[in-house]
């Protein structure tokens, strides 16, 4: 008897190793145990906005892990934000409407980007098939919240997510507080939404941590923050440039390192030019990536001033993992809050205050790093695993499956 098969729609996915690709590609992976699954997703480009080396082409076919990747081109903009992100959202928007795979008896669609949804609702309709949707990010909220393209359209872009989700067999949301945002303002019956949280896919670092600091530098007796992950609209980094002024002003020891790439690094790096509190590193491979954020002595997450509902940043699940405390730049009612006040594992810092963020930041050099670092990897253990994350996906298709479309 053949196995039910599944497509999984989605723009990101590995071996991309930040935002949402490493659960795209752990949701479907772990699907295989019990379905044939097959991917359709874009060549490898985020968080850089080019194609990875050794990829590329109109079409091409790897297997990853059990399953079957079907990789597409699609328009890639030199400038990410806007219009240009928006066209590049369309252009897989179209590729995914020709699959190139068998019909599948389930479709499972990956938001954000949220126009491929409307792909995988068209083909779900011509081949009769229930299709279900993994809300990674909110994304008329981030219309909202990052004011994009002028805040002319995010009317119309939240009346086309609503219509998306509640023609969705069902929905996924990867946080109680997200699940309540979408009944509450998508108008879902909040007992129709399953939640399955985001769980941590790193390996905790195993390397010798002082070892790695002495390579790293970081071994001067100044306190080493580090910013890890993509450098863009939503991360606002722009407000940390008074602060670490303020850090240099006060002759503080502390010194604020961004590792990563995205659209805004170029403009961030321009505008830090002289300000020695602040650094910059390249995106690191994955086999030194765990050693250097455990080789910090905390780690910083940060969302633009406003950002409350559109997300819950996927950079937490790795900050537990490598056992560092956590100081969180986020609005008090975000998600990315609860989860930090939730595991005890960093302080929450309202956004766009630069001297009490200076001040916080200093303040964490004299706490107990590896106490509050510890609850946050504790925490990942038994709230966030991967076990339970996969498990629930699979009960999830299953369900899909009995209801039909």
């Amino acid at each position: 008897m053949s196995r039910p098969r599944v497509l999984v729609l989605g723009l990101n996915y590995a071996p991309e190793q930040t935002g949402i690709a490493p659960y795209t590609a752990g949701m479907a992976s772990g699907l295989t145990e019990d379905f044939d699954v097959d991917v359709v997703t874009a060549h490898p480009h985020y968080p850089e906005w080019r194609v990875a080396d050794g990829y590329g082409g109109w079409r091409s076919l790897e297997e990853i892990d059990g399953v079957r990747v079907h990789r597409v081109k699609h328009y890639l903009p030199r400038t990410p934000t806007g219009v240009g992100r928006i066209l590049s959202e369309a252009a897989f928007t179209t590729r995914a409407l020709a699959p190139g795979v068998a019909r599948p008896d389930v479709i499972i669609s990956v938001s954000p980007a949220l126009a491929p949804v409307a792909s995988a609702l068209t083909l779900g309709r011509r081949w009769g098939v229930p299709v279900g949707v993994v809300v990674q990010d909110l994304y008329s909220k981030a219309f909202a919240e990052l004011g994009l393209l002028g805040g002319k359209f995010d009317g119309a872009v939240h009346r086309f997510e609503r219509a998306l989700l509640r023609r969705a067999s069902g929905v996924v949301a990867i946080h109680q507080r997200m699940a309540d945002v979408i009944s509450r303002d998508f108008g879902l019956d909040r007992r129709g939404l399953t939640v399955i949280p985001n769980w941590t896919h790193v390996t905790p670092a195993t390397g010798d941590r002082e070892a790695r600091r002495r390579e790293l530098g970081w071994d001067d007796g100044r306190m080493t923050v580090v910013h890890a992950g993509n450098m863009g609209a939503k991360q606002g980094l722009e407000h940390l440039l008074p602060v670490a002024q303020l850090l240099d002003d006060r002759g503080a020891s502390v010194r604020l390192v961004l590792i990563g790439n995205g659209g805004q690094r170029v403009a961030l790096e321009e505008l830090g030019r002289g300000i020695r509190s602040l650094e910059f590193m390249d995106a690191l491979p994955a086999e030194s990536f765990m050693d250097t954020l455990a080789a910090a002595d905390a780690l910083l997450l940060h969302e633009r001033p406003g950002m409350k509902e559109m997300c819950v940043p996927s950079k937490l699940t790795t900050y537990f993992a490598a056992a560092r405390p956590v100081v969180a730049v986020t609005e008090a009612e975000s998600a990315a809050a609860h989860e930090v006040t939730m595991s005890g594992a960093g302080t929450v810092v309202t956004p766009g205050e630069p001297e009490r963020l200076a001040d916080q930041l200093e303040a964490v050099a004299v706490a107990d790093l590896d106490a509050v670092g510890f609850a946050g990897l504790k925490y990942a253990r038994e709230a966030l695993s991967a076990d339970a994350a996969i498990a629930g996906y699979r009960a999830w298709v299953l369900s899909l499956l009995s209801r039909g479309q």
